[in-house]
């Protein structure tokens, strides 16, 4: 991301983005919640990788540099946020659960709606009582700083059904099982499986976005069968693959 737009004002707005559309790399001095009601959006910063499904929501705060890329047809919605408070207390971007409620609060507030009122300030002020209320969810890919990390999560972003050990991939980048694992927590805050697992539920949630049959996804993502998969997917999202709202 080299060129930077500044859009001072983050836009209250809904739109639809074809797949494999982008918004390049800008910034607002506002805050944002972005939220995809259909499709997959995922929000990049230099820090990693964001990925938003129907029943999540991305916080992005003042000031951060991101770009979006859709996966499937995508009815994106935006609610920009004024930057002298911050109703969230979120230094970073979050991604966050949409309730039922929260995903018509979202979608009324940024039908187009212009202007102020006490109408809008109510409907305002339930959204973010709900969006306070929101759990937040681990579907962050964080970007290493490290080089030798940083050539071990090329290897598997290039390819995250690989399913080589990490002393298989230490001897291809030269480094030790026992210093990658170090270099893992340290550097991302978690361990290789756990990196892993975020890598390839990001992955499944694009493929299921442009219809991917369920199986191709599991084994495209590296599961060694579609029922553990299908598992892992269900104790992350809470739903099957089959059922999830992008489809």
């Amino acid at each position: 991301m080299t060129e930077i737009r500044h859009a001072p004002v983050a836009p209250t707005r809904s739109q639809w983005l074809a797949s494999g559309a982008e918004i390049d790399a800008h910034r607002h001095d506002d805050h944002q919640i972005v939220y995809a009601a259909r499709g997959v959006l995922t929000v990049t910063t230099s820090a990693g990788s964001w990925v938003t499904p129907g029943n999540r929501a991305i916080w992005v705060p003042a000031g951060t540099v991101h770009a979006h890329r859709a996966y499937g047809e995508l009815e994106l919605h935006l609610v920009g946020l004024p930057a002298g408070s911050n109703p969230l207390d979120l230094e970073t971007p979050t991604v966050l659960l949409v309730t039922p409620l929260l995903r018509e609060l979202i979608m009324e507030y940024t039908r187009g709606h212009d202007g102020q009122g006490a109408e809008r300030d109510r409907l305002r002020a339930v959204l973010l009582d709900q969006l306070r209320a929101s759990p937040q969810q681990p579907l962050h890919v964080p970007t290493p700083t490290d080089p030798l990390l940083r050539a071990v999560c090329e290897i598997l972003q290039a390819d995250p059904g690989d399913t080589r050990t990490l002393v298989e991939l230490g001897r291809e980048v030269g480094a030790s099982d026992r210093t990658l694992s170090r270099l893992f927590r340290r550097n991302l805050g978690m361990s290789y499986p756990q990196w892993r697992t975020q890598l390839r539920l990001h992955h499944a949630l694009i493929l299921l976005a442009d219809k991917t049959p369920v199986t191709t996804v599991a084994h495209r993502c590296g599961w060694s069968s579609a029922s553990a998969f299908i598992d892992v997917f269900r104790r992350t999202f809470g739903h099957t693959p089959g059922a999830h709202p992008t489809r």
